[in-house]
């Protein structure tokens, strides 16, 4: 197998829970699994973190499959690339968020967040802390059809509640 054919081998470092039922009122953590809470050591000095986490709910072989679509958040879009959204669905369904961190506990193995946007139980794969140098961009262009998104990520949980994001599928 060369290297374009190489596998991975990903396992959680711990999972997303969401305590209450009302998305604006919840209470957000990632726990940590107890084999990686050393990790957490300092974290608290930052005030945020870049959560990587698996879309798990899309990992099957036909979403893994998806290469072009109508984004998910809007009406009357362009067909994209999947590289061009950021939907859930895609080759390989990992997904990022940078989150607030409002307390980080190593011992029980938690950091408590205000809000991100997976599902209870979704799988923390990596957290890396947020560094102004590597992570914020100056002059930044979105695509015209996200125009009408919120500017700040700050407001971005409002804004998926109006929009119906948190009800579930059925």
């Amino acid at each position: 197998m060369d290297s374009s054919q190489k596998e991975f081998k990903l396992k959680p470092i711990g999972y997303i829970r969401i305590e209450g039922d009302d998305p604006m009122k919840a209470e957000y953590f990632i726990d940590i699994l107890d084999s990686y809470r050393i990790a957490l050591k300092e974290l608290d000095k930052f005030s945020h973190v870049i959560v990587f986490w698996w879309a798990d709910k899309n990992d099957n072989e036909e979403a893994r499959s998806i290469l072009e679509t109508i984004p998910p958040y809007g009406e009357d879009l362009p067909s994209t690339g999947i590289f061009a959204t950021r939907a859930e669905y895609r080759p390989n369904p990992i997904a990022i968020t940078t989150v607030n961190i409002m307390k980080v506990n190593q011992k029980e193995g938690f950091v408590k967040i205000p809000y991100i946007d997976a599902f209870d139980g979704s799988p923390v794969v990596d957290l890396k802390a947020y560094f102004p140098i590597c992570d914020r961009i100056r002059d930044v262009h979105i695509a015209p059809w996200l125009e009408d998104w919120p500017d700040w990520y700050e407001d971005g949980a409002a804004w998926w509640a109006e929009q119906g994001f948190f009800e579930e599928e059925g």
